[in-house]
């Protein structure tokens, strides 16, 4: 799995442009190991700041995430616990969490992500899928959109992409508004 990303990108980071680059989550104890991300559905949690929030921890039905005591730590993910079920990309308030399924088909990755802007796409439709940095980098189909109740007002949406994307995909593009 390689990154689209330009090298420019390899060197900034949180600091510069307030996201986090590639090199900085893979440092983080809540970016699953390539090995796991080979055997399926596997959340993602991009946190890489210090600050006291655990909702994703208490979110979890197979304690995959913990915060401890100290609710300022990094999230870690215990990479063998996570079924990749996506209860914790909703529960997230600083939308940092996404599951993604390096297996779901041969030439094509999937990514279920949180995105709260309207107009929501709908099923089957062809969307522009962008990095952490909002850069379109490919297009992608949506395959669902979850508006449960239990998400609590954050709707969160399947969708499917070509596999040379995988480690760069992280959202889609907004829809523009009639």
């Amino acid at each position: 799995m390689t990154s689209e990303a330009t090298g420019d990108d390899a060197c900034r980071g949180v600091k510069i442009d307030g996201t986090p680059s590639l090199q900085e989550l893979k440092g983080t104890p809540g970016f699953p190991s390539e090995e796991r991300i080979r055997k399926g559905p596997v959340a993602v949690i991009e946190c890489v700041e210090q600050i006291p929030c655990n909702p994703c921890e208490t979110a979890c039905p197979h304690g995959a995430i913990s915060v401890g005591s100290d609710i300022t730590a990094l999230p870690v993910l215990d990479e063998e616990k996570c079924t990749g079920c996506g209860i914790c990309v909703a529960a997230c308030p600083g939308l940092a969490i996404y599951v993604k399924d390096y297996t779901f088909e041969d030439k094509r990755a999937s990514i279920l992500f949180p995105f709260e802007y309207l107009p929501l796409p709908e099923k089957g439709q062809t969307v522009e899928m962008t990095d952490r940095f909002g850069r379109v980098v490919c297009t992608g189909e949506v395959l669902l959109i979850n508006n449960s109740k239990r998400n609590k007002n954050t709707v969160v949406i399947k969708a499917a992409y070509d596999k040379k994307y995988f480690e760069d995909v992280v959202s889609m593009q907004r829809l523009p508004r009639e």
